[in-house]
């Protein structure tokens, strides 16, 4: 815990010279036991985060080349079809996987701009490393390209800022100004009730000779120049100023902002998707259904008609058509460059996105649609070949990733004390079968309301105690699209009781967690 320093000036002047020294002291340490570490015998780490990417994709569902590179990807590794994130919303999912821990832990619940994320939220955290930082405090480059942590999309990203990231994680940024509304192309507003480009439905339709302007395809391109950066040879006898820590393997964590809205993809890509072939999903929801699970909905929060809301669904596919793309100019640099028996590769999205379901859209919401995503991690290597091209259904949390990944590091017995979430390790060499007591916790609008996700049930509750009509309760055994809420059947009472008592046992772990 920190704590405040009450001191004279001669006090405080003592405390300076004190603090300059033992500076010199840590510096003088970290030179001395930063591993020199090599790319040929510690593995590269390639993390691809996707934005409001659901899993209506190659990967997860039958659909023929609508992303055939995140099914290559995939076929080089282990799809976890049940992962949850913690929090639907960018700003909280995404400090939460990169710090492994959960919202109400690491005190982001909200989706403001914070530059320095957690560790600014929540000072005791502040010598707690995230993700690309553990891997840079034991000597490897790490580098970020566009969104990783929260940023603004379009806003932030048409102004090249930062948003959230955390500074202490990286070697180099690069913060995309991409044009994203500014693009050469017509705006088309979709949701008429809400005028925020950022939370609206909105799409653009660009010629194909303008996707070299795009953010995503400028953040590929930059971190291909990366990718070559580190995996070439320098030149011999070369007395210039060469790349930092030249033989150091990476850390490079590349953010694609596409399918974010608005939609904006080239017309290439919007042509696979006809429009008079879009089908919207059948809406059931029942009269049991709280009114907060239904803040999303259509006539709620964008008041698209039929035709907009298919123009919406469509654009969505066109743009996750041209973010996979990128995808793949990735998986061909690694390859090409040689790299690829060496580079760890980890897909992932910061959460899902409901296309219409229940007729909500969008995020924020605790549907099974919202709060599952894609992840995908492929380890190359003899100990996990065996496993490549399998799916793996156990319950997953996205605060998992972390652990995960120090335990494949040269450093397994490093990771900090304080992770939340449990290494994968297991599922992905096939030396851990599946376990049915697995639990996802995810919460929404601040954390008063919060879900979790058994083997076989989803449980949600709007509000920090339970009272009449705030509950639902989802059998996914028979009812994977959650249309029929259990709560107030009298013969799932002792579900319900059980799910209840799970989800408060979450929350007082997770509320008062201890950092000591």
């Amino acid at each position: 815990m920190l704590h405040r320093l009450n001191a004279s000036r001669s006090g405080i002047k003592s405390l300076i010279i004190r603090f300059k020294l033992l500076q010199l002291v840590i510096l003088g340490f970290c030179f001395a036991v930063v591993p020199d570490l090599t790319a040929q015998d510690k593995p590269n780490v390639l993390f691809i985060v996707s934005d409001d990417l659901n899993t209506k994709i190659g990967p997860y569902m039958d659909i023929d080349q609508h992303t055939p590179n995140l099914d290559r990807l995939a076929a080089s590794g282990v799809t976890f079809s049940r992962a949850y994130a913690q929090y639907p919303v960018c700003g909280p999912s995404r400090a939460s996987f990169m710090s492994g821990l959960y919202p109400e832990t690491n005190g982001v619940t909200h989706n403001r701009v914070t530059y320095g994320s957690y560790k600014v939220d929540t000072p005791e955290l502040a010598d707690h490393p995230t993700i690309a930082g553990f891997f840079r405090e034991r000597g490897y480059y790490t580098a970020r390209v566009s969104k990783i942590f929260h940023m603004g999309v379009p806003g932030g990203i048409e102004r090249g800022n930062p948003g959230s990231d955390e500074p202490d994680s990286w070697d180099y940024t690069y913060n995309i100004m991409g044009p994203e509304t500014l693009s050469s192309g017509e705006l088309e507003l979709l949701s008429p009730l809400d005028l925020h480009y950022g939370g609206n439905i909105s799409r653009m339709i660009l010629p194909d000779s303008k996707q070299y302007t795009q953010t995503d395809y400028l953040a590929a391109s930059q971190a291909i120049a990366i990718l070559e950066n580190r995996s070439n040879d320098i030149a011999e006898g070369a007395t210039n100023l060469v790349r930092e820590k030249p033989d150091a393997p990476f850390f490079l964590a590349v953010g694609f902002v596409r399918p974010h809205v608005p939609f904006i993809a080239t017309e290439s890509n919007y042509a696979a998707y006809p429009k008079e072939e879009i089908i919207l999903p059948e809406v059931i929801v029942g009269d049991n259904v709280p009114e907060q699970a239904l803040r999303q909905q259509n006539q709620n929060r964008y008041g698209m008609s039929e035709e907009q809301k298919r123009k919406a669904i469509r654009g969505y596919m066109a743009s996750v058509r041209f973010m996979d793309k990128q995808v793949g100019r990735l998986l061909d640099a690694v390859e090409r460059l040689g790299i690829r028996e060496e580079t760890i590769i980890i897909f992932l999205s910061d959460h899902g996105f409901n296309l219409g379901e229940h007729d909500t859209w969008a995020k924020l919401s605790l549907w099974e649609g919202t709060v599952r995503a894609p992840l995908i991690i492929s380890v190359p290597g003899s100990d996990f070949e065996a496993n490549h091209g399998t799916e793996n259904d156990v319950i997953t949390e996205f605060i998992d990733i972390y652990p995960t990944l120090t335990d494949l590091s040269p450093f397994p017995d490093e990771a900090p004390e304080i992770l939340q979430g449990k290494s994968l390790l297991g599922y992905l060499n096939g030396t851990k079968s599946h376990n049915p007591d697995r639990i996802a916790y995810s919460i929404s609008y601040g954390g008063d309301d919060a879900t979790i996700r058994t083997d076989r049930w989803r449980y949600t509750r709007w509000g920090n105690e339970v009272y009449e009509g705030n509950e639902e309760l989802y059998d996914h055994d028979n009812d994977p699209e959650e249309h029929v809420n259990l709560a107030d059947n009298p013969d799932y009472q002792d579900i319900l009781m059980e799910m209840r008592e799970k989800m408060n046992s979450k929350r007082e772990e997770v509320r008062n967690f201890s950092f000591d």
